[in-house]
């Protein structure tokens, strides 16, 4: 089946990506309808939506309403933790995609995350759950599983402007991502749309030039401040530890549960790369990471160094 053209439904258009999927959509001549969560503050000058996605009625009748001919998702939970994660990642979707074939839509792209190769928490299951029945759904289906976006390497960036070393786990070298900027992965899901070769694929992305490691991002942003790197290295033990404390604690304080799920999902993001995950070699591999576009995080670094904001190259985006 192929989607209506001109004709698209959006999810997670208040978010970063969304809002550069947005625009990529509206220079495309397409037109947009943005399905938001209840509370959501609508983007600028879009037509929306406002649903309850725990209530499938209420998401049917929107996506009728809609005339929508293919569903766009950029929707995820803001958190990770688990019970938003399900109730966002897998539950939400399965009511837009119920109603989606209930009203004949042809296609339907889910931005999804390349963490899920190696599904250890909560949310990755959540997404993976949903995943597979998306595969299963007799429509025209994309996955796209980005590595890393700017933003979620852009965190240190004040810090060393202040003159504070940059702050690395183990010797900052035990992962490596090829990140991919917003205005870049808009045009990689939008041009889902119209490809055949990218349908019924999951779809790893990354952004162009070598992978790059913690250390390696660190020395990038001395390098453009003319400033001599200095590097502090945080022991993987030591969260390991933390994680442990907190687990005990959250045995009797559902706070301590929770910050204990937020240190695991921290350790996971400081001890796993974010590239394609070779199974059979036991290894993440870099050449077998799609790149796409043209913007680097060398560049993005610079734009926010001389004071351009959130800039992404085009306006700022996370997972």
């Amino acid at each position: 089946m192929r989607a209506s053209p001109n004709s698209v439904l959006l999810l997670g258009a208040t978010g970063t990506i969304g809002r550069a999927v947005l625009r990529e959509l509206r220079a495309q001549g397409q037109s947009v309808t943005c399905l938001l969560r209840t509370g959501s503050t609508p983007p600028d000058g879009a037509t929306c939506l406002t649903v309850d996605f725990a209530n499938p009625a209420d998401v049917a009748q929107a996506l009728r309403a809609s005339g929508a001919g293919a569903v766009v998702s950029c929707m995820a939970s803001r958190n990770g933790r688990p019970q938003d994660a399900w109730a966002v990642d897998y539950a939400a979707h399965m009511a837009v995609l119920k109603a989606a074939l209930a009203a004949g839509v042809g296609q339907f792209i889910l931005l999804s995350a390349i963490c899920v190769q190696k599904p250890e928490l909560e949310f990755q299951r959540a997404k993976l759950a949903f995943e597979a029945e998306l595969q299963a759904a007799p429509l025209a289906w994309s996955i796209i599983r980005p590595t890393a976006f700017f933003k979620s390497l852009s965190g240190q960036v004040a810090r060393v402007q202040a003159g504070k070393p940059f702050l690395l786990f183990g010797d900052g070298t035990l992962t490596a991502c090829t990140p991919i900027s917003d205005r870049d992965l808009a045009r990689y899901i939008v041009g889902c749309l119209d490809m055949p070769e990218r349908q019924g694929r999951i779809l790893p992305i990354g952004g162009p030039g070598p992978a790059l490691t913690p250390r390696a991002q660190g020395e990038m942003l001395f390098d453009l401040l003319g400033k001599p790197a200095r590097f502090r290295k945080v022991p993987v033990a030591l969260m390991d530890g933390i994680i442990a404390t907190l687990g005990a604690l959250g045995r009797f304080s559902p706070a301590m549960a929770e910050k204990a799920q937020f240190a695991r999902i921290g350790r996971y993001y400081a001890t796993e790369s974010m590239l394609v995950w070779d199974a059979q070699a036991q290894r993440y591999d870099e050449s077998a990471t799609p790149a796409f576009g043209a913007d680097t995080l060398r560049d993005h670094y610079a734009a926010l160094i001389r004071g351009e904001g959130r800039a992404d190259l085009g306006e700022h985006a996370i997972f």
